[in-house]
This record gives C-alpha cells, structure tokens and sequence, in this order.
C-alpha cells in the first residue's frame, strides 16, 4: 500500500481505539443490583442531605436555616393502574415513584427517586443545604393528598397532590401539585426567591451509557442540558492540562425569553424521566448535584438530583398565593410526551437527527400495534427503508458495474502516468466522461442512509417501548444481546453485531469491485469499524442493520442475474448552434 492507505487505515485503527477508550468511559462497570437506584429503606428520622462523592469546590453563602427537630418519617401513597407515589412528611413531597408496569433487572418495578434523595416537590430555600421540615399529611379524597406545615415566620405552606381527573391512560404518569402559600403572620413575608425539588435520577441498566443520566430543562421549547459526566475534573485533549477543576455543584440562572424562563425542569436516564412543570410561574433557574448510587470501589456509578429555582415570594399579612405544578414521572413514552403542551418531548435529546428520530419511532410503534412484536415491527421498518431506497441502490449497482467494467482501462493508465498522477486523475477522468460514468453514482444511497442510522441510533438508545422486548436469544431489544463473556477477560459476547459484521463482509464480496487495490483493501476495514460502533449498543440496532444488509445482498443477487453492461463511448451532444435563415 502506499503513504496515502498506509494513512487512512492508521487513522481508522486509531479512531476504533478512541471509540472503544470512550464507551468503555460511557459505560458502567457492571450491572446494579436493582432497578434505578440500591435498594433503600426509609428511616425513622429527617435524614441529612445527600452528600456529594467529591467535594471540591465550596458552596455558596446562604443564609443560616432553623435545623428541624428530629421526628419519625411517615409516607401515604397515592396509587392507579401505571404509578405508586409514596408521599413523605420530610420535606412534602414524592419520596419515591413505583412504576408498577415497567420491570428492573432484578424483576420488580423500577423505582425513581429515592427516601435518600431530595423529594419530589419539595419547597426549599438552598438545595446544597435543605430544610426538610415535617409535613402533616391528610387524604383528601381517593386520590389525593394534602400536605401541610407552618414556619416560625408564620408562612402556612399547603401542597395537594392529585391524580388528573381524566380517564384517559395516557395521564397515568401525571401528577398535579397545587401549592399554596398563606402569610398568617402580622408582618410582610418575603423570599428572595426559592426551589422546587425534582428528585433524582441514576442508570437503570449496568449497560447504560452514564451520559444518559442528564438534568434537562426547556426554555422557549427547546431542551438544554448537563449529564453527570459534566462535575468531573476536565482536561485539554492529549497535553492533559486541567480545563476545569471538578465541580460539586451545577447551578445556572435562565434568562428570561419572550416567556420569562424555562418552561420546565427534570431528571432524566436513558429510558425514564421525572418532569416538573409550573403552570403559573417560570422557572428562573436549575440547580443540580451528582451522587454515587452505586457501583465498586475505585468504579463509581453515578447519579444526579436536581431543583429548579423560582420567583421571589412577597405576601401581605393575610394574603395566600396558590401556585400550580404538573408532575410527569413515569418512562420516556415520546407520543404521551408529545401530547402535552410544554414541550416535554424535548427530553428525549433526539440531537441533530430529531426529526428522522421522531418518524422512525412513530413508524415502530405504528407497526407494533399491527404486529405486536418489536423485533417484528424492526424487520417491517428496514424492509420499507429499503423498499424506498431500492430505485436508488439499483442505479447505483449499475454504476458500480459500469465502473468495475472500466477497471482494465482505469489500471492501464495508472500503470502509463504512475510517475504523473495529475495527468493520471485527468486521463481517468476523461475515460469516465466518454463511457457516460458517474464515479461517485455508487455513493447517493450510502448518503442518505446516514441520516437514517444516525436518526435510529438516537431513537433506539431511548425507546422505552423496546425494553425487555425479546426476540429469539435477545431477552431485552433495548440493551446488547450479551449471551456469554469470555473466560478471564470478561469481554461480552454479543451475537448480533456479530452477524452484522459477518454479513457486511458478504456483502463487500458480493459488491463489484471499483477502485485500485489500495482503497478495496481500505474499504474492507468498514464491517470491523461498524463492529466496534454497534458492538455494545441496543441489540434492536444489529437487528436492523443486519436485515438490511441481507436485503442488500438480495438486491445485489437480482442485479448480477442481468446482463454486463457493454463499455460504449458515449456520444457528445451537437453544441452547435444552427444559423436562422
């Protein structure tokens, strides 16, 4: 090979090494024992806050709080037919979602957030250094709860947590909390400002990637965002020089918009969200906090607890201010997230390639309901792509025929201006001119296809609907099809990625050689390339690139059933324009 191949396939061996080196970062060390979060129980006292693994830099100066008397922690649950809420007396809030229809690892409901953690809805002055005051706690119907509790100032907070009254199953997830604030003492009550809690989240599978675990947050609908990766101690690329130190805690104020902040806040993992929504103010602000849930010595895994800012408070003596939340905690469903009127879909991070994301898994789970199989309606989906990409591919097929019929010619010029190569490119190009060949004909369908497996690789590492989705060995569609790992290295054996790579080079053989040998053998690189991509990824991805590589096998066959293309020079057309008479 020459300098050139010898370059390429180098940079290629070296990205392969980067990736790897990358997801091997991304991923967790090992399976949790549980669902989200360690197993937990409550204790019998208003524990303290959680503390941060590695403290580095010092919080901000707030403003001394009463430190509540111990008392015994009591819960109340609000329950239907999707979600268990256990309401907590520390704090107010939603110490902990039980969602009753979605499995963890260990075989009982995943769980998010926990009595270890900040609850859900808790009002507080300083995140980093919560008052947690007791809450009396009295049901108020079927289902709902009311909370209640009195500072020494005399401010009367009273929280009412309730089901939405609609039947419909798609609110199943949501939650409303109605807050009021009621000033019972003889002076002006005022706050600065302050927060509301939106629990935590941490990985739910041992092969979740750890930037899943994100604290998300919309302003004039669109979603930004920090995942857990982001506290730690971050350094220029290859010289190692510290960029930043590792941070304890993230905090950012929203500017205002046309809509005067975010129009949401939450804590996100790679297939379940918990979204907090004020319905009467904006939030102004997110805080958030990364947390060890797990993992072993030296291999922390990671979670992380947020709080959204609000509003500065001002009340009269005698004067109530009411304020209204929507709480959606429950999975990542993108249709029920598109249904409701904030923009809450925009946690799904779909990135540059939302809206093919968005069609394909429309499309998926239009064709589950018809087939009632994941692993079936994947197979439907890649027959349709390729059934619209087949006019293409077959014009591209021609055109690589043409080109591996010109290969004699191509090498007889490179071997007569080897010692010109820009006499060669000139000679070459002109032979393609006069036998009417596109050199790049072959390329149209591998470029659009692009967007597609960018569009599905984002798609299938958040649908929740494939979860636990079993076809054939596969036991979860959504997690690598994992049968075995091999003996003192621990490395997964996974078959499907492995049929893909098997089948794209089937396929490379079956394709008519185009090119000299140098970029044939570079080209050859592509299924170990896509081997290490996809490797270690949902098994609902091989599943699709390896049907759709058989089918391209299929179509490469009906093609070389038809004639070679005969080599004719092709003629230029008349530019001669004809005198008028």
């Amino acid at each position: 090979m020459d300098r050139t191949a010898w370059i390429a396939v180098t940079l290629c061996v070296l990205g392969l090494v980067a990736w790897e080196i990358y997801i091997t970062k991304q991923r967790l060390p090992h399976p949790l024992p549980s669902g989200a979060f360690p197993s937990v129980t409550a204790t019998a006292t208003a524990p303290a806050a959680a503390v941060s693994p590695t403290p580095v830099i010092a919080a901000p100066e707030i403003s001394p709080t009463p430190t509540p008397a111990a008392f015994t922690e009591k819960t109340e649950t609000l329950r239907n037919s999707d979600l268990e809420l256990h309401l907590t007396n520390r704090g107010g809030g939603i110490s902990e979602a039980i969602l009753l229809n979605h499995i963890a690892e260990n075989g009982q409901p995943v769980r998010l957030n926990t009595p270890q953690h900040l609850p859900i809805g808790a009002i507080v002055s300083a995140p980093q250094a919560p008052d947690l005051p007791e809450f009396t706690i009295a049901r108020s119907g079927e289902d709902a709860l009311q909370l209640s509790h009195t500072s020494p100032e005399n401010l009367t907070t009273r929280k009412t947590f309730s089901f939405p009254t609609t039947s419909r199953r798609k609110d199943n997830y949501l939650v409303n909390m109605d807050v009021e604030f009621r000033n019972d003492g003889a002076s002006p009550f005022r706050n600065p400002g302050y927060y509301a809690a939106l629990g935590s989240a941490a990985p739910i599978h041992g092969t979740d990637y750890s930037n899943y675990t994100r604290l998300a947050w919309c302003v004039d609908g669109k979603a930004k965002g920090i995942d857990v990766n982001w506290f730690a101690e971050q350094n220029y690329p290859l010289i190692g020089v510290q960029k930043r130190a590792a941070q304890e805690f993230y905090t950012e104020k929203i500017a205002p918009d046309k809509n005067g902040g975010a129009e949401w806040a939450g804590a996100t993992n790679q297939f379940f969200a918990t979204i907090v929504t004020p319905l009467t103010e904006k939030t102004v602000e997110v805080w958030g906090r990364r947390f060890v849930a797990g993992g072993p010595e030296g291999k922390p895994i990671y979670g992380i607890e947020g709080a959204m800012g609000m509003p500065p408070l001002d009340l009269a003596p005698g004067q109530s201010k009411t304020l209204k939340f929507e709480i959606y905690t429950g999975p990542k469903l993108y249709a029920v997230l598109a249904s409701m009127d904030h923009d809450q879909a925009e946690i799904m991070n779909f990135g540059l390639w939302k809206l093919v994301s968005q069609f394909l898994l429309n499309f998926m789970n239009l064709l589950h309901r018809f087939l009632g199989n994941y692993a079936a309606a994947i197979v439907v989906l890649t027959v349709a792509i390729k059934g619209v990409l087949w006019p293409l591919q077959n014009k591209a097929n021609a055109s690589m025929r043409r080109m591996s019929a010109l290969s004699p010619k191509m090498q007889e010029l490179r071997e007569k201006y080897k010692d010109d190569p820009q006499r060669m490119n000139a000679e070459v190009m002109k032979l393609y001119k006069e036998h009417g060949v596109n050199p790049v004909g072959g390329c149209l369908p591998m470029l659009i296809q692009i967007p597609i497996f960018f569009g599905l690789l984002s798609m299938l590492g958040q649908a929740v609907e494939l979860r636990n989705a079993k076809f054939l060995w596969v036991r979860d569609l959504s997690q690598p099809d994992t049968v075995a790992h091999i003996p003192g290295l621990g490395w997964p054996i996974n078959i499907l990625p492995l049929c893909m790579a098997l089948t794209n080079v089937w396929l490379m053989r079956m394709t008519p050689k185009t090119g000299d040998t140098t970029q044939q053998r570079v080209i050859m690189f592509m299924p170990l390339i896509f081997l290490f991509f996809c490797y270690n990824f949902a098994a609902a991805l091989a599943l699709y690139y390896t049907t759709l590589n058989l089918l391209t096998a299929l179509q490469l066959y009906v093609n070389k059933r038809q004639p070679m293309p005969v080599l004719t020079k092709v003629t230029p057309p008349d530019r001669r324009v004809k005198k008028r008479r």
